[in-house]
């Protein structure tokens, strides 16, 4: 038996075992075994799936799989000696990648069977969808140039990739080496028990016993600390500190991404160009339900409509209201905005988030997101942490079951925040996909959350800002789209194959019942009381759930026209840098306050370290489909327990089910029946 954790990997891998030297150890062996094992397919296939499809799968899944368990432990476990591992091998794995991708052979072999199928149908609809899909990509990794091309292309797709995983690097580092201590009471003042809490303890160091009333406090750059720092921080002073660190992060000394940008942006041009296509969003728009830059302007565009008279107005009123409670000056800074927005939020709906936290700790949020899922799908969730291994003692584990009793599939939960090893934000992954092997067995699902939330303290559960919630409910509706698919071939399965601008539909439709009555009764229990939230308190959150939604709609509009602008239409001679694109949608989407030094796009992971380059107005044409989707649900009747059950069951069984193996298009027109309408979102977001 080998002993190595990253080969021969068991369903549930040995994650307390893997380490930087057995990952070294494992790539050194598997990449030449994987590409001999090729070269032999190569030299004798059959042109059919079982022939060429399948075994080409089997014969790269180790590798594969290796990588992607190395890749998430460097996301949640960074050290130098992942980073070390990563730099030895990404060069030969992207080389291995595109040695694949743009194997004629194969590319003949993929045509071959297209054209059988078209002559004597042979495959399946999802199977049929995948060749598509695979002929597409192969043609878009260059397998139809010249050798001499093939080998530029190549080596910009290396660059490409260095380049990002540098990005990323750059800003985990640079979040983490920021921090402001704060000694005296009156410099924390107006921050909640739970903040003081977790910013001493910070200051104290793991293990040491520290006083939430006498500090020290470590002010950080990490999300779980700096959102609600700026927001009840009544010392104007360190909010301004804190406010210009997170505006130049990345952006300086050996840690600056500005040239790591422009390198991400001419390189993704040429390699465009090399396979045809006038720009990167050309290219990557082709894979996209919205198809074109052209659909891309028309939905900012008009959210922008929608949405910009109403981010004027609350502007004009938050002014307003911070010089009727004592603001001296004639306009907001941007470390004020924050601050003001939440005091005037508590004066409208009387309520705050220190207060509102106390409703929403984890163990009962999750509880009660599982008796949703339960409700609305038909499945049972049961815990089972210790059962398997874990790469850190937070980690726990569950089982997902049909109502029946039948195993559906397994998930990971990392619910806290790690800002000295752990990446920020927060995803959902795959582990494990669905799929049904050639003899006839199931693979089950497995799937990891990975969130940055709010720390617990001592011996006393972790309580969530309400955000971190809307957080938790985000990811666990992409780990459903991975779990409850009954997709069987892996490359279709769960998310694999959607769309990107589609793959947001499950995640932001989770979001809307943590708005819906019954939902928050059950996912809160207040920490003392064990009192789920008032009728008044409930009442208070959802007046307060469109509260200033022109600005947060016009922000992500900004976001997306931003990355657009870059990948489509940059450079110009208006534009000679990166930033100024940056600057020019400030204007345009009247982005007020803004800091002349601001340089937010060095830490936009998304765009040039993630998934999202070119892509993130995908988060609101997803929105829009899941809104609409969620509106079947109110039109149903959400005091309707049968029928909520009823279009539940109708869900699961078209978006949740279907995964990559239909169009998006075609599985939302399962679901509701129609094409979708920008309306729901409009009237959701109350900007109708």
């Amino acid at each position: 038996m080998n002993s190595n954790p990253f080969i021969d990997i068991p369903y549930f891998p040995a994650f307390d075992q893997m380490t930087p030297e057995g990952a070294d150890a494992a790539f050194e062996r598997l990449l030449p075994e994987t590409t001999e094992a090729v070269n032999q397919l190569e030299a004798s296939f059959t042109p059919t799936w079982e022939g060429l499809v399948r075994p080409l799968d089997e014969i790269c899944r180790p590798l594969h799989e290796a990588w992607g368990f190395f890749h998430h432990l460097k996301s949640v476990v960074d050290n130098d000696g992942w980073r070390t591992v990563e730099e030895k091998y990404l060069p030969q794995v992207i080389a291995f990648s595109q040695r694949i991708a743009q194997s004629k052979a194969f590319y003949e072999g993929y045509l071959q069977l297209e054209a059988a199928d078209r002559a004597h149908p042979c495959l399946n609809a999802i199977q049929r969808r995948i060749l598509a899909q695979m002929i597409r990509d192969m043609k878009y990794s260059g397998v139809g140039l010249p050798d001499e091309e093939q080998k530029h292309f190549n080596e910009l797709t290396l660059q490409q990739a260095q380049t990002s995983q540098n990005f990323s690097n750059h800003v985990l580092d640079a979040t983490k080496a920021f921090s402001l201590l704060l000694t005296q009471p009156e410099e924390v003042a107006g921050l909640s028990d739970s903040l003081l809490a977790i910013t001493a303890q910070a200051a104290a160091g793991e293990g040491e016993t520290a006083d939430p009333k006498k500090g020290p406090w470590k002010i950080t750059l990490d999300a779980a600390v700096r959102f609600p720092f700026m927001k009840n921080a009544e010392n104007r002073s360190a909010r301004e500190t804190v406010c210009r660190a997170s505006a130049v992060r990345a952006s300086s000394g050996e840690l600056d991404n500005t040239p790591l940008i422009e390198e991400r942006l001419k390189l993704s041009r040429e390699s465009a160009n090399m396979i045809g296509f006038n720009t990167y969003a050309d290219l990557k728009l082709s894979t996209k339900m919205a198809g074109s830059v052209e659909a891309v302007d028309r939905l900012i565009a008009d959210l922008q409509k929608a949405a910009l008279p109403f981010a004027k107005r609350e502007n004009q009123d938050l002014l307003a209201f911070a010089k009727r409670n004592g603001f001296a000056e004639e306009r907001l800074q941007v470390w004020d905005v924050a601050y003001w927005s939440e005091r005037q939020r508590e004066a409208l709906y009387d309520y705050n988030e220190e207060e509102l936290s106390h409703y929403f700790p984890f163990p009962h949020v999750l509880k009660g997101l599982f008796a949703l899922s339960e409700r609305l799908f038909g499945i049972v969730i049961s815990e089972a942490t210790g059962e398997v291994p874990v790469w850190h003692k937070d980690v726990r584990f569950f089982h997902v079951k049909d109502s029946d009793g039948t195993p559906i599939a397994h998930f990971y939960l990392d619910p806290y925040s790690r800002p000295e090893t752990k990446r920020g934000g927060a995803w959902m992954n795959e582990f494990r996909t669905r799929e049904r092997k050639a003899d006839g067995s199931l693979v089950l699902p497995i799937a990891v959350l990975v969130c940055n939330q709010s720390v617990p303290i001592g011996d006393k559960p972790a309580l969530m800002r309400f955000g971190e919630v809307n957080t938790l409910f985000h990811e666990f509706g992409h780990s459903l789209q991975h779990m409850l698919t009954t997709v069987d071939e892996p490359a279709a399965s769960g998310i694999n194959g959607v769309e990107w601008d589609a793959v947001e539909i499950a995640s932001q439709f989770m979001e809307n019942w943590c708005y819906d009555r019954d939902t928050v009764r059950a996912i809160s229990a207040h920490d003392e009381t064990g009192e789920s939230l008032p009728d008044e308190l409930f009442a208070k959150l959802v007046a307060a759930k469109n509260y200033r939604s022109g600005n947060a709609m016009i922000r992500q509009l900004f976001f997306a026209a931003t990355d657009m602008d870059l990948y489509a239409r940059y450079p110009r001679p208006e534009w000679p840098d990166a930033d100024a694109v940056k600057k020019a949608n400030e204007k345009r989407f009247e982005i007020d306050p803004v800091l002349d030094e601001d340089r937010f796009l060095c830490s936009f992971s998304h765009i040039f370290a993630g998934a999202y380059s070119a892509g993130y107005y995908g988060y609101k044409w997803s929105e829009v489909l899941s809104a609409d989707v969620f509106a079947a649900f109110e039109e149903a009747g959400l005091d309707n327990e049968e029928a909520v059950r009823k279009t539940g069951r109708r869900y699961r069984d078209t978006i949740l089910a279907l995964g990559g193996g239909t169009h998006p298009s075609e599985v939302f027109r399962l679901f509701r029946g129609r094409d979708p309408s920008i309306e729901p979102l409009l009237r959701q977001t109350g900007l109708q």
